[in-house]
């Protein structure tokens, strides 16, 4: 079996696991995780709310994130050996973070999200550029901003997500360039529900640094599979096509007035 056969069989499973209907343990699961946000104070629920709206904004017009060029001339075996490489390295780094913060109580947990959303997409961007993408063209941004909402979305959300993204260079010239547009509301609370739960046992005293730690390593292991998936879906895409699998025109967002 070649390595290209032996993704594609991976990606198929993927793609059938993502559109799956949501199973009991799922909306069980949803219905605790809405008891649960319940509780959490607001001043954690806004903290997350500034942190992702400043994230998205970062991403789609900040230079923080920018370091990272497109790699050419490698076969994709390279591309994803260099990628498990960087991913393992961003889960470590999630995981020491993860661990400090968790130690520290209530406010360094509260810290905790900001700093972890920074982790998430430089290791985004670093993995777009290994897949031979541009960075400054906004709409490999926003692919970076789809890819984070399906791995951090509810199983009816992801589903959605999904079908944006499943024809991406298909449809992506479609896209506004009006950051207004994005919807970063549904983002930001797909997102706060999804990861409450870890976050609410990293608060807990003498447990707090093992849950973090473990919390955002594992969070960091599902954004790394979701953004390989979702590249690979792309690159089988654009073979099937018979086009290049490189963009050729960069795109750049308009900045904010």
């Amino acid at each position: 079996m070649t390595y290209n056969q032996k993704i594609t069989n991976e990606l198929e499973f993927w793609k059938y696991k993502t559109l799956k209907k949501p199973s009991l343990f799922n909306k069980v699961t949803d219905k605790v995780q809405k008891k649960i946000n319940s509780y959490i104070p607001d001043k954690m629920h806004e903290g997350i709310t500034v942190a992702i709206k400043q994230m998205v904004k970062a991403v789609l017009f900040g230079s923080t994130f920018t370091t990272s060029k497109p790699i050419a001339d490698l076969t994709l075996m390279h591309r994803e050996a260099l990628i498990k490489q960087k991913i393992d390295g961003y889960k470590k780094t999630g995981a020491t973070e993860g661990g400090i913060t968790g130690a520290g109580g209530f406010l360094m947990s509260l810290a905790d999200f900001p700093l972890l959303l920074g982790i998430k997409m430089k290791m985004l961007f670093d993995i777009a550029a290994l897949y031979g993408y541009d960075v400054k063209d906004y709409r490999e941004r926003l692919f970076m901003l789809h890819i984070f909402q399906l791995a951090f979305s509810s199983k009816e959300e992801s589903k959605n997500v999904f079908l944006k993204m499943e024809n991406w260079d298909n449809t992506a010239h479609l896209l506004p360039t009006d950051i207004n547009k994005f919807d970063w509301l549904t983002f930001q609370q797909q997102y706060r529900d999804y990861i409450d739960l870890a976050k609410l046992a990293q608060m807990l005293p003498f447990v707090g640094a093992a849950v973090g730690a473990i919390a955002n390593y594992k969070l960091i292991e599902r954004l790394g599979k979701t953004a390989m998936m979702s590249y690979r879906m792309r690159y089988f895409n654009l073979q099937y096509a018979g086009i290049n699998t490189q963009p050729k025109e960069v795109h750049q967002l308009k900045t904010e007035d």
